[in-house]
Formats: C-alpha cells, sequence, structure tokens
C-alpha cells in the first residue's frame, strides 16, 4: 500500500479520499474540504472506495496505466455509494491537474523509453492488423451502441454550441456537429463524396439529405457497413449512398470532397504518408478534404497501454504539428484549423450516464466485467479532455487555395442554413432513446 500511498498523500489537496485496504486499514486523503464542482456530480462528502484483493494496491501503483483500470474491471477496487467510478477518476485527475502531477505516467527514461517503443509498433496497421482491430472496437454487438449513442450512432464528439452544453441534448449536439463539419467542406450540390471510416453511415447519409451528393462510405467492421447498407436502403437512397467494406487504400476514383471522421486515430502514425499521399491522389485538383480526430494540445505522445489493451489496439492520438507536417510533404495544404476544448467531455458524460442506465441490459449482452470495462473506458476518456491535454481538431485540406472562399463566413453561414434545416423531428427518435426519456 505505501506506493500507492504515497502518490495519493501528494496529490490529493482538494476534497477527501478515503481508502480501506484488503486488510480493513483506513487511510485518508485531502483536508476534508470540498467545493461544488462538476468532477463528482455535485455529490458532497468524501469519496470512498475498498481494495477488496491483497495484490490491489500494488497493482495500481506499480502499473499505473493499466493497475486502476484492470483493478476496478476486476472488482479489486470498489467506489461506495453514493459516488462511482466517474466521480472516483475525475476527482483525482482534477487534484492531479492542480497540482501539476506527472506521477500517474512513467518514471525513469528506460520505461518511458519501452512504452514509446511498444506503442509505436501498436500503432503499424497493416491491412491485416487495421481489419482486426476495426472489428475490435466497432464490430461489438449493435444493441450495445444503440444504448448508449444517439439514434444516429455518431460516435465522436457532438458539438455544444450553448454557453451551458447540459442545456442541450446529445441528439441535437450531433446534428449540430454533422453542420458544423459539412459547413467546412464548401460543398455543392450533386458533388461525389468520399467518406473513409464511415462509422454507422450518419454523416454520408446526411450528406446526401442536404445537398443530394453521391457517397461512397467505407469501414472495415463487417456490422458496421452491414449497418449502413440496411438504413440506405430502407431510405430508399442506396443508389447514391453506396457502403462498402474495404481498406480506404484499396479505394480508387475521383472524388470532389473527401471527410474522414474519427479516422486518424486508427491509421498509425507510420502510416500518415501513405494516408496523405492516397487521398491526395483519390482527390481532385479542386476538391475539398475536411478531417475530424482526437487529438493533443501539446507535443506527440503515445496511447496508455489500458486504451491499447482494451479499448483501442493500434489506437493513436496525434498532435497537431504530426498531422499538419506530414500533409504538407504529400501536397496538402491547411487552409483552417479549429481546436474543439470541452465538447468530447460533454460527450463522453452523456454516453456514460447513458451506459449506467442500461447497465442491466449491457451485462445481460456480456458480463460484469465487460460492463465496468465500458465505465472506466468513458470516464477515463472523458478526463482526458475536461482534466488532461486532448481536445479534437478539425482540418481543411486543399490542393488549391481558390478551393475554398476568401474567410470564414462561408463556414457560419452555411452551417445556420444546414442547422435550420436539420431540426429533429419526433419521429428520428428510437425506441430506445424514446424508453430513456421517459
Amino acid at each position: 500500500m505505501w506506493l500507492l500511498d504515497k502518490f495519493l498523500s501528494r496529490a490529493i489537496k482538494h476534497g477527501q479520499l478515503v481508502v480501506t485496504d484488503y486488510d480493513g486499514k483506513e487511510y485518508s486523503y485531502g483536508p476534508g474540504t470540498f467545493e461544488y464542482s462538476e468532477e463528482v456530480g455535485g455529490r458532497t462528502g468524501p469519496i470512498r472506495i475498498r481494495l477488496t484483493n491483497k495484490k490491489a494496491a500494488n497493482h495500481i501503483a506499480r502499473y499505473p496505466q493499466c493497475g486502476a483500470g484492470e483493478a476496478y474491471m476486476w472488482e479489486w477496487l470498489v467506489v461506495e455509494e453514493p459516488h462511482d467510478i466517474r466521480d472516483m477518476v475525475l476527482f483525482v485527475t482534477m487534484n492531479a491537474k492542480r497540482l501539476g502531477d506527472t506521477s500517474l505516467k512513467a518514471k525513469g527514461p528506460f520505461r518511458k523509453a519501452m512504452q514509446s517503443v511498444i506503442a509505436k509498433f501498436d500503432g503499424i496497421n497493416l491491412r491485416s492488423s487495421a481489419k482486426k482491430n476495426a472489428e475490435h472496437t466497432y464490430n461489438l454487438t449493435r444493441q450495445l451502441y444503440e444504448r448508449f449513442l444517439d439514434e444516429d450512432r455518431q460516435y465522436t464528439m457532438a458539438y455544444y454550441r450553448e454557453d451551458d452544453p447540459t442545456q442541450t441534448s446529445l441528439e441535437q449536439a450531433q446534428m449540430d456537429k454533422k453542420a458544423h463539419m459539412a459547413a467546412k467542406m464548401n460543398i455543392k450540390p450533386g458533388m461525389k463524396v468520399l467518406d473513409i471510416g464511415c462509422g454507422w453511415g450518419g454523416f454520408a447519409m446526411y450528406l446526401h439529405e442536404m445537398y443530394g451528393c453521391e457517397v461512397l462510405g467505407v469501414a472495415l467492421a463487417p456490422d458496421q457497413i452491414a449497418f449502413c447498407r440496411e438504413r440506405a436502403e430502407a431510405a430508399g437512397v442506396s443508389d447514391k449512398v453506396k457502403f462498402e467494406l474495404m481498406d480506404y487504400r484499396d479505394v480508387e476514383g475521383e472524388f470532389d470532397r473527401i471527410s474522414s471522421v474519427g479516422l486518424l486515430e486508427h491509421v498509425g502514425t507510420i502510416h500518415y504518408p501513405q494516408f496523405f499521399e492516397h487521398t491526395n491522389r483519390l482527390l481532385k485538383p479542386d476538391g475539398v478534404m475536411f478531417s475530424h480526430c482526437c487529438g493533443r494540445a501539446g507535443k506527440p505522445g503515445h496511447t496508455d497501454a489500458w486504451t491499447r489493451k482494451y479499448i483501442f489496439p493500434g489506437g493513436y492520438i496525434p498532435a497537431l504539428s504530426e498531422l499538419v507536417t506530414q500533409s504538407e510533404q504529400y501536397g496538402w495544404q491547411v487552409m483552417d484549423v479549429e481546436a474543439m476544448r470541452f465538447h468530447y467531455s460533454y460527450t463522453l458524460k452523456e454516453w456514460y450516464d447513458r451506459t449506467v442506465m442500461h447497465k442491466d441490459e449491457i451485462t445481460e449482452m456480456y458480463d460484469d466485467v465487460f460492463y465496468r470495462m465500458w465505465q472506466f473506458y468513458l470516464c477515463g476518456a472523458e478526463q482526458s479532455f475536461r482534466n488532461g491535454g486532448m481536445v479534437n481538431w478539425q482540418l481543411v485540406y486543399v490542393k488549391d487555395r481558390t478551393a475554398i472562399p476568401m474567410t470564414r463566413e462561408y463556414m457560419e453561414e452555411e452551417s445556420a442554413k444546414l442547422r435550420e434545416r436539420g431540426v429533429i423531428p419526433e419521429w428520428r427518435y428510437g425506441d430506445t432513446m424514446r424508453e430513456a426519456a421517459e
């Protein structure tokens, strides 16, 4: 316990955390004073956790990037009511942020170097491994994603336009996100669009609905593509909005616009040259490419071991420098960059709340360990965008600077028009969301 005790004694300077070790001994950290904070959902009082396995404290302290998540998954760490794992994760990271602490990161040059090397090898996404990695994350049962995403299954950051994000529904924020992205692409009716990493097809369907575009969506998860085809068929647009189970590197043809939403996190830095070279070949000379991805607000780094192991194998969240310098080498000009800061933290909180609301159903689909893993993933990701250095990058790439208007006003004007047309009617809500609302 002494290693964990050492870290917590240094880190907890606000509020109070009480830890009961496996042997029943109680440790208290922090002054006990507490200011209202969204980190613990407004619930006052000390956060209490129990360590139920004699290996728990040592596992958490010795393997900081995996230990806490695994201890929670295996029920070696239990958070006592009225708080939950989200409260604990955000509480500890909020304290660490105020302290400027780096104790949760690898210590020593050798360990740091080894983690960096392992992460880089894990980011090699050849065609075979890319397909396997995509299926690991995105080929989970449809019913799982129905339980926590909006009905359109947007599995990326929602866009909260109001000063108080809690006053905007997830459904509306995702509609506003699609309008925000589409407006940046400067699309004209009837254009041919390639949507790389199309997910469950929502953005491709949206572009066709708003502009009459002919869209090709590609992804590597079989169930995602099957779902996309089903919804295009049901909407009667399968002749205009097509979906293929294929690697973007195998796409051929020429397109007016290219979009990639939540895709670059799965490409791997070693493959950025291949990505930018191939997309440059696919885009017309006067075309526009739009990219939306999670990003680092600072310098390049590496993906933490727990996320690589359990959630996004082969994944890496890029720094802006990596996205810009790599693209420049293959004829791209970056015309617009926007850093979306806290939007994803509110999105992830909503996903977490919906996951908890459907605990029994998700546990029945999988098991208790999977449910706790998913909880930890969502609240851990939220803290990265709330207390850490993660943002979302939105970039507009062109080959020719005349491809977009001279000022950014076109984005705001077009976004407003799309939002006016894209009001969510009652019929768009599925049974799951309607039952949740009730």
